[in-house]
């Protein structure tokens, strides 16, 4: 089993955080959400995953591929970095990483957590996951009989279905996809002016490929700030629900309370202040005289005086005032 995870995009709509780090190496209760994905993956398909795949932008920081390599071989598997050069679309994303699309695989897109319960369909050619939304025209879309899928659609404009493709998919043989989207790239056959992942699945199944759909239990995108740290309150809480302990024993709380669930990191330091519920703290933080919720905070940052509720704050920020509802790239400095 092979997993591919396009991750090439500039997170336009998570800025300024992602001016510095790639959205999917945004820490989401104390990891990165690429990483958290593919762990997801990795437990579900219930399959030795033997490489990992990510298909990177031509930006993305010098040390983003050392960090890639590092959480697949932290799962067992090989790990392997394919640029892609021009943002063509999501068909060419996964393109550019043809040489691992063959055998049994998954695609799963890097801005997407999911939280489900099922076994791969192994009578099928391939399971696209699907979850019920209430405005479709903002998704690749699936039509389906019997409970097989008869039709894919990119971004309805009249209503077809309100069940929307995840971003997560498998494939008994991935080398029909590559077919496929090569078949793509060689007509120029784009819509909306990119190569769309859901014509090349519309063309395997005219060609007699049989698609299921699978279903997952909860859906969290990283799209934007405020999307972002919902998600991350919701990790917390099925963390919580898992009984993991996420808060590090080096902390050292001064006069302070905690009220999880929260992930608190290495070698913090809390005065006069009140934590949770809801918030992600990372390694090396400092926070005085201070009440934070719902909210989302990397490393080595500090936070004084403040009274912070549904904030995203980056790394290596110093924050001091009466601002609640904020969103702070890296290196920022308000006091």
């Amino acid at each position: 089993m092979k997993i591919i995870v396009p991750m090439a995009g500039i997170g336009s709509r998570l800025r300024p955080h992602t001016l510095t780090i790639p959205k999917p190496l945004t820490l989401i209760a104390g990891k990165p959400i690429v990483q958290r994905l593919v762990e997801d993956i990795v437990k579900v398909v219930d399959q030795k995953v033997e490489e990992i795949a990510f298909v990177i932008g031509p930006a993305f920081p010098k040390n983003t591929e050392e960090k890639l390599m590092e959480i697949a071989r932290d799962l067992g598997a090989v790990g392997k970095i394919f640029v892609q050069e021009n943002p063509l679309g999501i068909a060419h994303a996964i393109h550019c990483a043809e040489e691992s699309l063959e055998g049994p695989c998954v695609v799963a897109f890097a801005d997407t957590l999911f939280k489900a319960d099922f076994s791969l369909d192994e009578a099928s050619d391939g399971v696209i996951w699907v979850k019920q939304v209430e405005d479709p025209s903002a998704y690749g879309v699936v039509k389906l009989k019997d409970g097989i899928i008869t039709d894919f659609v990119e971004k309805p404009t009249e209503y077809i279905s309100d069940l929307a493709i995840i971003g997560i998919y498998y494939f008994k043989n991935g080398g029909k996809l590559r077919q496929e989207i090569q078949y793509l790239l060689d007509n120029n056959i784009t819509d909306r002016g990119e190569f769309q992942l859901t014509s090349a699945l519309e063309n395997m199944k005219r060609n007699g490929s049989r698609f299921v759909p699978g279903e997952v239990n909860e859906w969290m995108d990283c799209g934007n700030k405020d999307i972002t740290v919902d998600t991350n309150g919701k990790i917390l809480r099925f963390s919580k629900e898992a009984e993991e302990n996420l808060i590090s024993p080096t902390v050292v709380l001064e006069n302070s309370e905690i009220i999880e669930p929260c992930y608190i990191g290495e070698n913090v330091v809390l005065k006069n202040s009140k934590i949770g519920p809801n918030v992600s703290l990372g390694d090396k933080s400092v926070v005085e005289n201070s009440h934070i919720a719902d909210s989302m905070i990397q490393t080595n940052t500090s936070i004084l005086n403040a009274n912070l509720k549904d904030a995203m704050i980056g790394n290596n920020v110093y924050f001091d005032g009466k601002f609640t509802s904020v969103s702070l790239g890296d290196y920022s400095v308000l006091k």
